[in-house]
Formats: structure tokens, sequence, C-alpha cells
């Protein structure tokens, strides 16, 4: 007899699309009331984000605004965009709640983890950006600047190359949560993700060359780590049960010993 996921009523179609209308304005409500309380600091966030170039950038030049509303715009961008990073745990917390009825017990313990180690890790992959990505690769940008030319980058320009290195990178560090879900639900496994290594490898760089500059630093900055959390989620993968194997197992334990006649 097979598990019986927890708090498995039948419920109709008009009651998900209800419950998932909810939670989506849930979700969107904690964004703007993040958003609402960091939006009288929004010039600070910006001074924070782009504190790693101005480091580098020579003495006596500064950011400049190519538009109009670009002083005004931008650190609004920015903000809104804090505030979705911010509410990450809120908004994976509502689809967990959306979720998690139709669930297995022994699905679920495996789940939280994952959703757990999933919002770690993209906040890691965003702090490895910042703290040393973007000084390796701004440093780099202000030394290969000719001579008699003026590094002055726009900062409506500046925050589209940084959120675009934040989501790669944080989605990149994500890759162990990827590799154990594929594992667990039994679309690969171990022994053939060792085989297909060099493959990964190669795959890697290809990835960090499209989703960062054209440059060879923060390239390898993105490939390198991803090819470490391949195998750190192989690792991982390795102690996982692939949840066919489970539920055979679930269903084996649950049938009553035969009797000797």
């Amino acid at each position: 007899m097979s598990e019986i996921p927890e708090n498995d009523q039948p419920m109709p179609l008009v009651s998900h699309l209800t419950e998932l209308r909810t939670r989506l304005l849930r979700c969107v409500a904690v964004i703007f009331l993040v958003f609402a309380g960091l939006f009288s600091f929004a010039q600070q966030i910006y001074t924070l984000v782009s504190a790693p170039l101005r480091e580098y950038l020579p003495a006596g030049a500064t950011m400049i605004a190519t538009d109009v509303a670009s002083p005004f715009l931008t650190p609004f961008k920015l903000t809104m965009m804090v505030s979705l990073f911010l509410a990450i745990p809120i908004i994976l917390h509502q689809v967990w709640g959306f979720i998690a009825p139709g669930l297995y017990k022994h699905e679920k313990r495996v789940a939280v983890p994952l959703l757990v180690s999933s919002i770690f890790l993209f906040y890691a992959g965003m702090a490895f950006a910042y703290f040393l990505v973007f000084p390796l690769v701004f440093k780099f940008f202000a030394s290969a600047t000719p001579a008699g030319v003026t590094m002055a980058t726009d900062i409506a320009s500046y925050l589209d190359f940084v959120m675009t290195l934040f989501f790669a990178f944080g989605v990149a560090f994500e890759i162990p949560v990827a590799v154990v879900l594929l594992v667990w639900i039994g679309v690969v496994n171990v022994q053939y993700l060792r085989k297909i290594r060099p493959y990964v490898i190669i795959g890697c760089f290809v990835v960090g060359m499209i989703l960062t500059p054209p440059d060879i630093f923060s390239q390898t900055l993105l490939a390198v780590p991803m090819w470490l959390l391949f195998e750190i989620g192989i690792l991982f993968g390795g102690l996982i049960r692939k949840r066919g194997d489970r539920e055979d197992a679930d269903d084996t334990d649950a049938k009553p010993p035969a009797t000797q006649a």
C-alpha cells in the first residue's frame, strides 16, 4: 500500500486557481512593502552597489548620467530589483505552501533542505559576484583603458551590467540543487554525471562566455565555480535515493510478512 500525501484532500480546479492567485498577490504585496521601506534609501543603495567600480575610477573621475531622468530612474529601478531579491525567501515560502500538500512525507524531507539551500546559494552567488568578481573585473577594465581616455561609466549602463552578473552568479550557484533534483527524480544518475564531466566543464565556460562580459576574467570566475558546484551536486546526489526507488521501498515495507503454511 503506497504512502498517501499528507493533507491529501481533493480540491476543484477553481479552488487551486484561487489559492494560486492569493499566493501571487501575497508575493507582489511583499515586494512592494519591501520597496516602500527601501525607497527613501535608493540613492544610498546605488552608492553601495557602485562602490566596486568607483574604487577604480581615475582620480577626479566620476560616474555620469547621459539621460535626463537617469539620476532618478536608475536608483529607482535598482531599489525595485533589490526588493525582489530580498523577497525571494517569502516568494519561495509561498511556492512551498502551494505545492507542499501534494507531497509525500519523505518528499518533504528532501524538498525542505533543497528549498533552504536554494535561497542560501542564490545569495551566496550574488555575494561572490559583489565581493570577488566585481573588484577583479573593474580593476582589469581600469587598467585596460587606453591612454588619453577617461573612464567615466554611465550609471544606467553600470546597473544593467551588474544586474546581469548578479543574476548569472545567483543562478549558477543553484547548480548543486539542480543536480540533486535531477538525480532524485531519476532523470540522470551519478555515474552518468561523472561520465559527462568533460562536457560539463566545456559547457561551464560556454555559459560563462554567454552570461558575462567579453573578457576572460569574468568568464573564468563564473565557469570555475559552476564546475566546482557541479562536483558538489554529484557528491550530494550520491547520497540521495531516487524518488521511484524510495516509493518502491515504502511499498515493500508496507507489505505484511508472508505466513508459512
